[in-house]
């Protein structure tokens, strides 16, 4: 699985991750975002071009794979703020406590291997009324389709990098100590048991 993992499925990760309907969520939350940001899971930056001229200070993008990032490489879109890549996972963030004004979760929640813990990190380091603005695709409300998240999600995710078709995002988010202020879901265009789509914006309670 090392090759897989290090040239085929970041590839694979981006192209699935780039599709329209994907992007038109991402058009929608990530302007959201301001101040000093913190982006959990960048990958390949597919966001770069969504922020809002002049909102943000200072962007994070964390990611635990480098080759994700590098796959656009010289390619991404210009900033107008400071960035700063961080080779690391969610569970244990590289900055101090309190130390962001935002934290964006765009198709990450799905992959992460310790939802409590990465959530647990990204509450400490958001600052006192800071927020978590997040879309994601996870658990839909039809039994029929959930029957089919749940029979596909061993073999999805092996073969995905890691990705949940059935995690509960809204429940992950309040088990994880965060208040929703306001939430979308609804389906998607796409393959059905991975287009049941939620977007919205939390904050630590």
């Amino acid at each position: 699985m090392g090759f897989y993992r290090k040239y085929i499925l970041p590839r694979a990760t981006h192209f699935a991750c780039s599709l329209k309907p994907a992007m038109l969520q991402r058009g929608k939350v990530v302007p959201l975002a301001s101040g000093r940001v913190l982006e959990i899971g960048i990958g390949s930056g597919l966001n770069l071009p969504f922020y809002a001229p002049g909102k943000v200070e200072h962007l994070w993008g964390l990611d635990p794979s480098r080759e994700n990032w590098a796959l656009l490489d010289g390619r991404r879109a210009p900033v107008d703020f400071d960035f700063e890549f961080l080779e690391a996972s969610a569970e244990a963030i590289p900055l101090d406590t309190a130390s962001a004004d935002c934290v964006l979760l765009t198709y990450t929640l799905c992959t992460l291997p310790d939802v409590p813990a990465a959530l647990e990190e990204m509450r400490r380091v958001l600052k006192p009324g800071g927020q978590l603005i997040f879309c994601e695709h996870g658990a839909a409300p039809d039994a029929d389709v959930r029957r089919w998240q749940d029979r596909l999600n061993p073999l999805w995710r092996r073969v995905s990098g890691g990705c949940n078709l059935n995690r509960a995002v809204p429940d992950l988010l309040r088990q994880g100590g965060f208040s929703i202020q306001e939430m979308a879901a609804g389906y998607i265009p796409g393959w059905k048991p991975a287009s049941f789509n939620f977007r919205g914006v939390a904050r630590p309670r």
